[in-house]
C-alpha cells in the first residue's frame, strides 16, 4: 500500500491523467471539492487530449502509447515510463484516473510549442489487478509549468517538459 501512494505522489507530480472540469468530488476531509471549469481554447483542448491519451496509456498497461506521448529523452517520459513499468511488474495498472484542472494560464503560444502554467489536482485513481482493487488517495492541489511541442512528423504533441511553478515573489 505505501509503494501505491508513493506511486501516486509520482503521478501526480509529473502531472497527467484524465481531465475533468467542473466536478464535484469528495475533500479529504468528507466535504465537496468543486474543481473550477478550464479556460475552453485550443491551448486546453491540447492539454484535455494530452491527458486523456496518458490516462488511457496507464489504464491500458500500454508502455510505448505513453512513451509516444512525450519527445525523445524527457525526463518527465522517462519517470512516467519507469513509474508504470513499475505498477506492471506488481500485476497493476491504474484506472479511473481524472485530472481536474483548477488554473491554466497559456505563457507562452506558438503553433508548434506550448508552455501552459496548470494547478490541478489528481483524483479518482484506483490501482487494479487480478483480484486486487486499491483506491489510491486523492492529490492536494499543486501547479507546474508544461511545455508541449507539436511534431512535424505526425503533428501530435508531446510533453517536452514538466517542472515545478515558480513560487511568486514576497511582497
Amino acid at each position: 500500500m505505501v509503494a501505491l501512494t508513493s506511486a501516486l505522489v509520482a503521478i501526480a507530480l509529473l502531472s497527467g491523467c484524465l481531465v475533468e472540469d467542473g466536478v464535484e468530488g469528495r475533500g479529504d476531509a468528507g466535504g465537496p471539492v468543486v474543481a473550477a471549469p478550464a479556460a475552453s481554447f485550443p491551448a486546453s483542448d491540447v492539454l484535455r487530449r494530452w491527458d486523456r491519451a496518458r490516462g488511457r496509456a496507464f489504464a491500458e498497461g500500454d508502455v510505448d502509447a505513453l512513451r509516444s506521448l512525450y519527445v525523445p529523452g524527457s525526463a518527465a517520459g522517462t519517470s512516467d515510463v519507469r513509474l508504470l513499468r513499475a505498477y506492471l511488474r506488481r500485476g497493476l495498472r491504474v484506472a479511473g484516473m481524472r485530472m481536474q484542472i483548477l488554473a491554466l494560464e497559456v505563457l507562452h503560444e506558438e503553433p508548434t510549442r506550448l508552455r501552459l502554467l496548470v494547478t490541478d489536482r489528481l483524483t479518482g485513481a484506483v490501482a487494479v489487478g487480478a483480484g486486487t482493487r486499491v483506491r489510491l488517495p486523492d492529490d492536494q492541489a499543486s501547479s507546474r509549468v508544461i511545455e508541449l511541442r507539436r511534431t512535424a512528423s505526425d503533428g501530435a504533441w508531446r510533453a517536452a517538459g514538466v517542472s515545478s511553478a515558480p513560487r511568486p515573489a514576497a511582497r
